[in-house]
């Protein structure tokens, strides 16, 4: 049965992955150390099937950013704009819906909301913000607010977490992004978001949102100045929490890209690096249903291999808006967006069954393999 493996090392976590047993830290760090990327990737394609079969979920989405001043200052960020200087932003009441409107024009379900985190806005800006966007477009879901966010919304308009959730969700907030999470071990979360929310504070308000019986997503920014040892910390961190509180829905993987950045210096991840993040994080994340390859970061074509590694989930069509997405492309900018019919042929010629799903995961409509 493991015949495939070239790196014997491998071969007690290939019994593990046969038996559907939890993998450990050892086996986590073991996986990455392993030069047999076809092993890695098979073992995580395994469990990818034996969930999803050949079910590959995307949806059509957009993204709003209602403002890119921030007052944090992570080092890997090209987004955000302190006060005192040029390019900064907020979007007015009409500016927001115009986005949301184009969103419904162009077949989108989602909206994914996030922005930086502006002090100079009174907390009724995001409240009247998701209200009226609700109001206007309800089939939209309003996909809004990293737990950075919430924790910074709390702390700033002193609230309890549980009040920040209520009145937002009240708004019309109907799920959470993953963002923020970056890496959780603190040595190096220090050095490259000194500011931002710390990694337990991260896990607890995700298990506030749970508690609160919406969904949330979560990611991981690889590829910087983390080490292999902080990169499965994560997934076990993650892996606990999801334990505890059940309301994670997708892990995302998110490629560092150095450009922009104040840590330009750096090469940011290879494509091998890439495609053995995502067969990992399957591997070892056994309670979180999807894992996303995050075609905006990664590029079409080698999203399109990682579906072979252990993903199942392309994201959206990201049809514009998104000033913070942007600004994380990879790819040439006649290249920064995909439509249904791309998504779908990415998905098919890779020899997998195409599902357009809303944001909760139900299905809408499906595509059978090429």
């Amino acid at each position: 049965m493991n015949s495939f493996l070239l790196d014997r090392a491998l071969t007690p976590i290939a019994d593990k992955v046969i038996a559907d047993e939890r993998l450990s830290f050892e086996d986590g760090l073991t996986l990455y150390r392993s030069d047999d990327l076809h092993g890695v990737g098979r073992l995580a394609d395994i469990v990818r099937r034996r969930k999803h079969g050949l079910k590959t979920y995307f949806n059509v989405n957009r993204h709003l950013n209602p403002t890119n001043y921030c007052y944090a200052d992570c080092k890997f960020c090209s987004f955000f704009v302190k006060h005192n200087q040029e390019g900064g932003y907020t979007h007015n009441l009409e500016e927001c819906l115009k986005i949301a409107r184009e969103a419904c024009e162009q077949g989108a379900t989602e909206l994914h909301i996030v922005g930086g985190l502006n002090t100079r806005l009174p907390f009724s800006y995001f409240t009247e913000m998701l209200s009226t966007i609700k109001r206007e477009f309800p089939q939209l879901h309003l996909k809004a607010f990293t737990m950075v966010e919430l924790d910074f919304f709390a702390k700033f308009y002193k609230m309890s977490d549980e009040e920040v959730i209520e009145k937002l969700k009240a708004a019309g907030m109907d799920s959470c992004p993953g963002g923020g999470a970056e890496v959780f071990a603190e040595e190096t979360r220090e050095k490259i978001c000194t500011h931002k929310t710390d990694g337990d504070r991260w896990l607890e308000m995700s298990g506030k949102v749970h508690k609160a019986g919406l969904k949330t997503n979560a990611t991981m920014l690889y590829g910087h100045i983390e080490t292999l040892e902080d990169r499965v910390d994560h997934f076990v961190r993650l892996r606990e929490q999801q334990d505890k509180s059940s309301g994670f829905q997708c892990f995302i993987p998110l490629a560092f890209y150095p450009p922009g950045t104040q840590l330009a210096h750096l090469p940011g991840p290879s494509g091998i690096d890439s495609l053995k993040t995502i067969a990992v994080s399957r591997l070892m994340l056994d309670n979180i249903d999807h894992i996303k390859a995050y075609w905006v970061m990664l590029g079409k074509k080698l999203a399109q291999t990682a579906l072979h590694f252990g993903a199942n989930d392309l994201d959206g069509t990201i049809t514009g808006g998104g000033e913070l997405m942007e600004s994380y492309l990879v790819e040439a900018r006649s290249d920064n967006e995909a439509s249904k019919d791309e998504i779908v042929k990415l998905v098919t010629e890779a020899g997998f069954e195409a599902v357009e799903r809303d944001t909760l995961y139900h299905p809408l409509r499906q595509y059978a393999a090429a």
